[in-house]
């Protein structure tokens, strides 16, 4: 074999597992995002409340993963944990990681779980919520729960994935407004929406809802530097909503980039995401 054959072989072996390196890397190395919301109608009580939010977790079988943002929720030391939806997959359902992972969380502060997209298609919804029941975790199933801190209130409302409600017929806007009139819910409190779905920001806007917790983009799955995700469920092709903050009129939405993967198997410069949001009201 010639020579210049052999460091076309070796260049091409090298940058293979280059390659395998940093998709392992970008999979499996969590990255926490901190987002500070300022909001007059935060009582002074809930002045750096702290909630952890896990979207998309799609029981992941990553160790690395499961340990590190066990560790990071410990170090966080949250008021509360919120996991938004795609807790397992329902392509590959595995209840008992799932359950596992809770386990390890559920003795640090109170934990809410809303369905996503994957729960509404999988036959052992009913098991995972009994699961999640055992292990002290609160399902808010277009339900509202009201957080104290001292005498001061807030909302915490929480949603269904609009497939739940097998409405083929309705857009999945009206669905979420019905929700959310479901939840029956103070409007002149502070209120933090936990919900799957982000293409709906209109209908959160509308609704004036003051912070919604959401995911399901998975980041946009692969990302383009100063371009963002390439592509997302429900937005299509260089969606809009895929990661961080948006804000229109009295409305913030946080969008979760996730943690596990789907139909996709991998990430591209789109690595896990655990997101820690703290509340002030200046």
């Amino acid at each position: 074999m010639k020579k210049k054959t052999l460091i076309i072989i070796s260049v091409i072996i090298v940058l293979l597992v280059l390659c395998g390196v940093y998709l392992h890397y970008d999979n499996t190395k969590l990255q926490v995002s901190n987002y500070n919301i300022v909001n007059d109608k935060i009582p002074n009580d809930f002045n750096n409340y702290k909630i952890i939010q896990i979207s998309d977790f799609h029981n992941t079988k990553s160790k690395t993963l499961t340990n590190d943002l066990i560790k990071e929720i410990e170090i966080q030391k949250p008021n509360i944990i919120v996991l938004t939806g795609d807790f397992i997959d329902s392509n590959k359902t595995d209840i008992d990681i799932a359950i596992k992972f809770v386990k390890e969380i559920n003795n640090i502060v109170p934990i809410y779980f809303i369905s996503g997209n994957h729960e509404a298609t999988t036959k052992s919804y009913s098991k995972l919520k009994e699961e999640l029941e055992k292990n002290k975790v609160i399902i808010l199933d277009n339900k509202t729960e009201i957080l104290e801190m001292n005498k001061a209130t807030i909302n915490l409302i929480g949603i269904d994935d609009p497939r739940m409600a097998h409405e083929n017929t309705v857009v999945d806007s009206e669905i979420i407004k019905v929700e959310l009139d479901k939840a029956k819910y103070d409007n002149n409190k502070y209120s933090i929406v936990l919900s799957h779905r982000p293409e709906v920001f209109n209908t959160y806007i509308e609704k004036e809802i003051d912070l919604v917790l959401v995911g399901h983009a998975h980041g946009g799955q692969i990302r383009i530097p100063f371009i963002g995700g390439i592509v997302a469920p429900n937005q299509g092709f260089f969606p809009k909503y895929t990661s961080g903050i948006f804000e229109d009129n009295k409305t913030t939405m946080i969008v979760s980039r996730g943690i596990g993967n789907s139909i996709l198997p991998f990430r591209i410069n789109n690595r896990p995401e655990l997101v820690v949001i703290t509340l002030n009201n200046k």
